[in-house]
């Protein structure tokens, strides 16, 4: 009997609580014509005689910062012109407020408009069902009010709308996430009519039975779905999902599920099976994600690389690093511990060797040679409060701890801020790592839900269509990448929404 586990590429750039992982600032606001509130750094050595001094000056400590030798308090314009010429203090700026951005800042992930989901209407899906095989739902996320749920536990851990390992919260996100509520992300069918039917097959193991698979998919039947998205896969066909599929087939209901993430030429199951659509993963340029299979089973693409979206509750990572006091981009080193640290910036080149000036620093240190987990455990070893690994080939790093255990806050950027970070050294460079509740995934994974909820999205709107008519539309009308026509990598192309409900529109079902 196959063993299937949960097939996704998981980074961790996220957004908190339903807000953007970034923090809007605004000018200090006076609380009156004579106090302001700022932030006095001092000196090493000179935390006592700066902390007299700031009394004496009628100074009022409203956040003791001792552990980096600075405090903010509430002081005259007349103190802090004095302390900032103190030989006790090192600088004094304005202790900013900082928002989180809330109500205005719901999200499109890019592979919305990519499969052009924001063109064609869902008012109508409430005639189509879609289910959902996988590790369950956070049913009380608020990016999923109001949606129509049912569901089943084909598992020992919690219920169907719990989620142990985030993955299926993810999936169903890309799918049916509210769109104007102001928060979190938009899905494919925003409007909380789909209805969906959760049939979890995943506990916090991250591994299920082919068998089990076989159940969910009947049981998918028998809730009324029109469409499976079963974003898995195993190595191993099994006769039982072969027989499963074709009877579900025969029985006019499509099948999706994720061509795998192996990189190679291998053939995942459910996806190889000729009745399965298998789905292919690309990035923001189309271009074919370095993970995803390649294979003649492949038949159509959708987005699947850092791709935004729900997870339970307080479940993911949210990074914000700052140097000198400049922003840059980053993302949670999957498995870091959540926390935030300060302290100067020091360059730790590869992490291979201990170096003692690490001791009570930012680690600055490049990826390559060794793995994560032993860059950010020797930067502990060796006194480092945080970590920054910034990559070596372009683009944003988004790295795997693999269950190393660490207790300092580590995160990924880009070799671009790598670079800028190195001219920066010295400096203070502040690392956080806090818990969300959407992140960035990546895997076939992620593509798959795209093109389940493109399927039924069409077909709600032409729903005299049969599943196979639906299948042969959404690839005649797919965008073509890579070589002209169908191909390994692939399929027919990108999947596309408002092409393919214009097709049938213009030509008839199935063309």
């Amino acid at each position: 009997m196959s063993t299937f586990k949960i097939r996704s590429l998981c980074a961790a750039f996220a957004v908190a609580g339903g807000l953007v992982a970034a923090t809007a600032f605004s000018p200090a606001v006076a609380a009156d014509a004579t106090a302001s509130r700022v932030i006095v750094k001092f000196k090493a050595g000179a935390l006592a005689q700066g902390k007299a001094e700031l009394a004496a000056r009628g100074g009022r400590i409203a956040v003791d910062l001792s552990e980096v030798n600075a405090v903010a308090a509430r002081l005259s314009p007349k103190a802090v012109a004095l302390l900032k010429r103190s030989r006790f203090v090192d600088f004094v700026e304005v202790d900013h407020p900082q928002y989180p951005m809330a109500a205005a800042a719901e999200t499109v992930p890019y592979g919305i408009p990519m499969v052009q989901a924001d063109q064609v209407s869902d008012a109508a899906a409430g005639n189509q069902k879609l289910c959902i095989v996988d590790s369950g739902i956070d049913g009380l996320h608020p990016d999923f009010a109001g949606v129509p749920m049912t569901g089943e536990n084909l598992t020992t851990s919690g219920t169907w709308d719990t989620d142990e390992s985030a993955h299926g919260t993810h999936v169903a996100g890309t799918i049916a996430a509210v769109g104007g509520n102001g928060i979190g992300v938009v899905g494919v069918l925003p409007n909380a009519v789909l209805p969906l039917h959760i049939a979890k097959v995943f506990d916090a193991s991250g591994s299920t039975r082919s068998s089990t698979v076989a159940k969910a998919m009947l049981a998918c039947r028998t809730a009324g779905a029109n469409v499976i998205s079963m974003s898995l896969g195993g190595s191993s066909p099994s006769r039982l999902q072969e027989i499963v599929v074709r009877f579900l087939d025969k029985r006019g209901i499509l099948m999706i599920a994720a061509a795998g993430n192996a990189g190679t030429e291998a053939v995942s199951y459910p996806a190889g099976f000729p009745e399965v659509v298998s789905v292919a993963a690309v990035d923001e340029a189309k271009a074919k994600a370095d993970f995803s299979q390649f294979n003649p089973t492949v038949e159509i693409a959708a987005p699947g690389v850092l791709t935004l979206s729900t997870v339970p509750l307080g479940t993911a990572l949210v990074a914000t690093t700052t140097v000198g006091g400049v922003g840059y981009e980053s993302l949670g080193m999957a498995g870091s511990p959540l926390g935030s640290a300060s302290a100067p910036l020091y360059d730790f080149g590869l992490g291979q060797a201990d170096d003692a000036g690490v001791a009570g620093k930012v680690c600055l240190i490049q990826r390559g040679n060794i793995s994560f987990a032993e860059k950010v455990q020797r930067c502990e070893a060796n006194g480092g409060v945080a970590a920054i690994v910034y990559n070596n080939v372009p683009g944003l790093l988004a790295g795997d701890l693999a269950g190393a255990a660490t207790a300092i806050p580590s995160v990924g950027v880009s070799d671009v801020a790598g670079a800028a970070m190195l001219g920066q050294l010295g400096q203070t460079a502040s690392v956080a790592i806090a818990g969300g509740d959407y992140d960035f995934f990546s895997g076939t994974s992620m593509a798959t839900p795209h093109v389940a909820a493109v399927a039924a999205l069409v077909w709600s709107q032409h729903p005299g269509c049969t599943a196979a008519q639906i299948r042969a539309s959404l690839n005649n009308s797919a965008e073509d990448l890579g070589a002209a026509g169908r191909d390994v990598e692939f399929g027919h192309g990108l999947v596309q929404a408002k092409a393919a409900t214009d097709r049938i529109g213009a030509m008839g079902c199935g063309n």
